[in-house]
């Protein structure tokens, strides 16, 4: 009883020290410019936060992660431009065009447009999940095949250069569901509301991972046919949590773009959908908190090293990603558990420590579509 109120206790500490962080000392010290640096931030750690539960409870590994990221950027970016037009207007861009297509109607309503930011990637995840999880692919097969889905978008998106601005995307938002976007007070507000659903989405990964489910989730990634025996289905397992992925993604997305201005294929594509998983690997997939602290990590160092080597931060991500996986697979998360393995052992062999201390979980769930056993499938001696 009371090993369990004291971990009752750390994670509401947490949480408190989180909200300290968040709504008083970072809005009292940093600038404006500072702060709307760090809602971007805190919007991209909303998609880590998904994949932390996706990638490591689930042991998928999702490289396409932009496609619903832009999905809720997209469809938030099509309701303010229809609401800056006013009633029965269109966005500047489509004054030569044929007229508005009527999809964007859709998203005119404000209501219809928060339904739309949660219940299309969602619906998107649940159709994908269930065609891929059914037929048990998995693995490095999964991985390429997200990864494809976030090209194949940003390749869409640029080619409707008539009805979604092509590369150019959509940008020059004036309000934010009434609220103008110019008044530096309701560019704070923002930054709030991002805090907000951040510490909501890391509360909901927590519930669901002390929950029934979450053991669940965690046993099919250990061994999904040991699951399947027992009467469950991993599919429907698996499907839940990439949704629940996809739609945290679609939120961070759709606050991005008031917060920032702007969204366009870049950032939707195979390089950002990298990036997302960058953040994850660096803070630890398995622990609650290193998604968050890895992702906001990245993204300073992203932020302070594009400013003057652009070209080079690429390949340094793709470097920091190999190191970690290689070297340390449960991310800075795991380093506690990895030097107490290595203190404990007599002389503290470097390779040991690091082999063999807490990894975290596997980097994918297999290497490939899963095969029943033998005499499951009716072949066995």
């Amino acid at each position: 009883m009371s090993g369990r109120f004291g971990s009752r206790a750390v994670v509401l500490g947490g949480y408190l020290l989180a909200a300290v962080v968040l709504f008083g000392a970072a809005p009292a010290l940093l600038s404006d410019f500072r702060l709307r640096l760090l809602a971007q931030f805190l919007c991209v750690a909303m998609v880590a936060v998904g994949i932390g539960l996706a990638w490591g409870s689930g042991g998928m590994l999702t490289l396409g992660q932009g496609v619903f990221f832009g999905l809720g950027a997209y469809i938030m970016a099509m309701h303010l431009q229809l609401s800056d037009a006013g009633p029965g207007g269109r966005p500047a861009f489509m004054v030569t065009g044929s007229g508005l297509p009527w999809w964007w109607e859709l998203f005119r309503n404000p209501v219809t447009a928060v339904l739309g930011i949660v219940g299309v990637p969602a619906l998107l995840a649940l159709l994908l999940g269930l065609g891929v999880f059914r037929r048990r692919v998995k693995g490095a097969y999964f991985a390429i095949l997200s990864q494809a889905s976030a090209a194949a978008f940003a390749l869409l998106l640029i080619s409707q250069q008539n009805t979604i601005g092509g590369s150019n995307g959509l940008s020059n938002f004036r309000q934010f569901f009434g609220f103008a976007l110019s008044d530096p007070v309701n560019r704070r507000m923002l930054y709030f509301i991002a805090a907000g659903v951040l510490i909501a989405m890391v509360a909901v990964v927590h519930q669901l991972r002390r929950s029934r489910y979450g053991e669940l989730l965690t046993a099919v990634r250990d061994g999904e046919e040991r699951v399947r025996f027992l009467g469950y289905d991993p599919a429907l397992i698996k499907v839940f949590a990439y949704v629940v992925a996809a739609v945290f993604a679609a939120i961070g997305g759709a606050l991005f773009v008031p917060i920032v201005g702007i969204i366009s294929p870049n950032n939707v594509g195979v390089v950002p959908s990298i990036g997302f998983l960058i953040g994850v690997a660096v803070g630890g997939r398995a622990t609650l908190l290193g998604p968050v602290l890895g992702s906001l990590a990245v993204s300073y160092a992203g932020s302070t090293l594009s400013e003057n080597f652009e070209s080079v931060w690429i390949y340094l991500q793709g470097l920091l990603f190999v190191l970690v996986v290689a070297f340390l697979p449960g991310g800075i998360g795991s380093l506690g558990g990895v030097l107490r393995g290595r203190r404990r052992r007599p002389g503290g062999v470097v390779g040991e420590g690091i082999g063999h201390g807490p990894p975290g979980p596997p980097l994918v769930d297999d290497a490939g579509p899963e095969r029943a056993p033998a005499d499951a499938r009716g072949g066995g001696a």
